[in-house]
């Protein structure tokens, strides 16, 4: 008997250590699951994903044609497809050479008063449909009250030194992620995406998205399965 109950107890450890092991091995699968679509994923930062929402932080630079265009087609595309689920942020990246900071000290300060996108577009505007690149104050009193900003306040915040400083913090934030080109696109913290093809970068978000629905549906029906088996146990 004794040598019976030594064997059960045995194919039982033998069991459970078998399930736990596949069980470890299903979420380390899940967990480095690749998303569609091409970018690179930086080891050394942290993902800042929220389930059911993505991130998508862009690294420009005003003067860059090629930041316009993707203002113009790119951003609208992909704010149009996801909506509330895609948050987009602009970070001031200078490559363009013999510019002044002034047009991203500008946008830095907008977006402090809560007017960043606006200000983005209308300095893209200024610099590549209009061709003006020197940002004087006079000029500035009438971009900032075409986005419904207080020029004075405006010009405070400007002199205080803080738009310079967030211009920095972004560059060098830029510079930790190693961006070579703009635009350079980084979601949830830490998906660098240097094609920047609207449809490419629209398959990663989707990818990301769906990842989100299935692991919402796995949790959800072990929710279930776990009141269901509490609802027959007896009490």
């Amino acid at each position: 008997m004794k040598g019976a109950q030594s064997t059960n107890v045995g194919t039982i450890l033998m069991i459970a250590l078998a399930v736990a092991i596949g069980t470890m091995g299903s979420a380390s699968s899940a967990e480095a699951a690749a998303f569609k679509g091409k970018y690179t994923e930086l080891k050394n930062l942290p993902s800042t994903h929220e389930r059911g929402k993505v991130k998508l932080t862009e690294f420009a630079d005003f003067y860059c044609p090629h930041c316009h265009t993707f203002e113009q087609s790119g951003i609208p595309v992909l704010e149009q497809e996801f909506g509330d689920k895609l948050d987009v942020i602009m970070v001031g990246f200078p490559v363009i050479p013999g510019k002044l900071p002034m047009a991203f000290e500008m946008y830095e300060q907008a977006k402090s008063m809560g007017k960043g996108p606006d200000m983005k577009k209308a300095l893209f505007r200024m610099i590549h449909k209009d061709h003006i690149h020197v940002f004087d104050q006079t000029l500035r009193e009438m971009m900032v009250k075409e986005v419904g900003l207080d020029p004075v306040a405006f010009e405070a915040g400007l002199a205080g030194g803080k738009p310079s400083k967030m211009l920095e913090e972004g560059r060098a934030f830029g510079m930790k992620v190693d961006v070579r080109q703009t635009p350079t696109v980084l979601l949830d913290g830490n998906l660098k995406v240097e094609s920047i093809d609207p449809e490419n970068i629209k398959t990663i978000i989707a990818s990301i998205l769906d990842a989100d629905k299935a692991a919402n549906t796995a949790a959800t029906g072990k929710s279930g399965g776990q009141s269901k088996r509490e609802q027959k146990s007896p009490r």
